[in-house]
């Protein structure tokens, strides 16, 4: 439609009129469709005009195209640093050296002073998706209208769907970011009605490590216990078959727990059996309509410590969209408060067998300084660094980049750790989140690995996307509902369960 912006190009004429300006990382979280959004805000709004203004200024002082700037690193720290200027004073932190990240005025136009953003660690995203668009699950139309509601669904092709798909997810993720090695998840499915079933994500990964000569994509097996018993038989056909990596869980559909003796246990044993021993489990973002309690971490606390030798991945770390995160409550039943309770309960120590993932999380957090400080405080405090893992869910956002630059960015602010107690977020703890803890858990040699990207066929193509500024850049787009009024008329119009 005229006059909307054009997320992707890979040939853009220099006569059509320039989309308008968009912030590379959004102020406003939105809704991917599955819980209501946060109002926005006073603040969203000074933020995004505060980023049109600085961006525009940039531009036109370095002779570059608006879009040209805010597709550039010094439009991403011009990001961050609104987001200092405009959230810090909220967290009691200025823009200073006790922002939370560092970036400053003069890398809004010095692309040589936004070493910050960049890096050279090894990064594994340990929570990906996409889906296939020519699946059987299409004709229920359930996760579809779902799909609509994910950034990603704005990338310019005719069937929205079709911007998750396997060519999408590869160049989003092994193109357009810094990500080395990825795991490739599910949505909670019977197979046969899942938008990506385990044989199509299998032949992903044999697309993706074939191009890269090497190990860059891993995959989950989907268990939907709570069904049934065919649910367990058909865990070892998944491993022997399909060579899973690893199990994924969602515990709030179907209403179970893992300590359920009936259900989360045998599951559990099963694993164990099968001798693939990392479960990753949803906890938080809990769904719409469905009981929050059983989307609760407590039963981690429960059964990490009855089984020492399985590994527990807490994917979201129990983090809630709508719940303030501040320093632990030991009271509290809600979000990333959840999961330290259980490993404090569970006498689960730093070196313990419970990991708390951060996909989505971050990248809700990001436009939010102290309640990120908040979050990765109490983490690196109670699991420690080598306990917590990088997660993205991307593709649903779009390219994971701006959650990566981002990161590399951020510290938790001196005052707060002098206050609460938190470890610094230091160089060599964020070169363990970002991918040398998730290495370890599935066993992927990182050197080998780093070794074979250099040269691989993506990296020649993430080489050309920089050289040539006519080609396809990551997308960044808003997301979702952005009200509680546009959250309810999605619901209504697409009335299905959201993934």
């Amino acid at each position: 439609m005229e006059g909307e912006p054009v997320p992707y190009s890979w040939g853009v004429k220099k006569s059509l009129p320039e989309a308008p300006i968009e912030s590379p990382i959004p102020f406003r979280t939105g809704s991917n469709g599955e819980f209501e959004p946060p109002p926005p805000t006073r603040r969203e709004r000074i933020a995004e005009e505060l980023f049109e203004r600085l961006a525009d200024e940039s531009a036109r002082r370095l002779g570059l195209s608006r879009r040209d700037f805010v597709s550039s690193a010094m439009g991403t720290a011009t990001a961050l640093y609104v987001i200092n200027q405009v959230y810090g004073c909220a967290s009691g932190t200025s823009a200073g050296g006790d922002a939370g990240f560092d970036v400053d005025d003069g890398m809004m136009r010095d692309p040589d002073a936004c070493e910050a953003l960049n890096g050279d660690e090894f990064i594994f995203d340990v929570q990906t998706h996409h889906v296939n668009p020519d699946g059987a699950w299409r004709e229920g139309g359930g996760f579809e209208g779902s799909l609509r509601a994910f950034p990603q669904s704005g990338c310019g092709e005719t069937d929205f769907v079709d911007c998750f798909d396997a060519d999408h997810y590869i160049r989003e993720l092994f193109v357009n970011s810094d990500t080395a090695v990825a795991a490739l998840s599910q949505v909670p499915a019977v197979p046969g009605d899942n938008p990506l079933e385990t044989e199509e994500a299998a032949v992903t990964r044999e697309i993706v490590n074939r191009l890269a000569e090497s190990q860059r994509l891993l995959i989950h097996g989907i268990v939907v216990p709570d069904r049934g018993p065919e649910q367990l038989d058909g865990m070892q056909a998944l491993k022997e078959e399909q060579q899973i990596s690893a199990w994924k869980v969602y515990t709030q559909f179907g209403g179970w727990r893992l300590d359920d003796e009936n259900v989360g246990i045998p599951f559990i044993e099963k694993a164990r059996e099968l001798d693939v021993k990392l479960i990753c489990a949803h906890k938080g973002l809990s769904l719409f309509g469905l009981d929050p309690s059983v989307s609760s971490a407590d039963d981690i606390g429960v059964v990490a410590p009855m089984y020492p030798d399985v590994n527990f991945l807490v994917y979201h770390s129990g983090f809630e969209i709508n719940v303030p995160e501040g320093a632990y409550d030991a009271s509290s039943h809600q979000g990333v408060d959840t999961l330290v309770r259980a490993v404090l309960d569970g006498g689960i120590g730093k070196q313990g067998n419970v990991y708390a993932e951060l996909g989505s999380t971050w990248r809700f957090v990001m436009t939010r300084p102290e309640a990120a400080a908040h979050i990765l405080g109490k983490l690196l405090l109670h699991l420690g660094a080598d306990r917590i893992l990088w997660g993205t869910d991307s593709i649903w956002y779009g390219s994971p980049q701006d959650q990566i630059s981002a990161f590399r960015a951020f510290q938790i602010p001196q005052s707060m750790q002098e206050t609460y107690g938190y470890p610094p977020l230091t160089s060599e703890a964020k070169r363990k989140i970002l991918g040398l803890n998730a290495a370890a858990l599935y066993g992927v040699d990182i050197e080998e690995t780093r070794c074979a990207i250099r040269e691989d066929d993506f990296a020649m193509a993430k080489l050309a996307t920089a050289q040539d500024p006519t080609l396809r850049r990551p997308s960044h787009r808003k997301a979702g509902p952005q009200s509680r009024r546009e959250f309810l008329r999605y619901l209504k119009v697409h009335g299905d369960r959201p993934g």
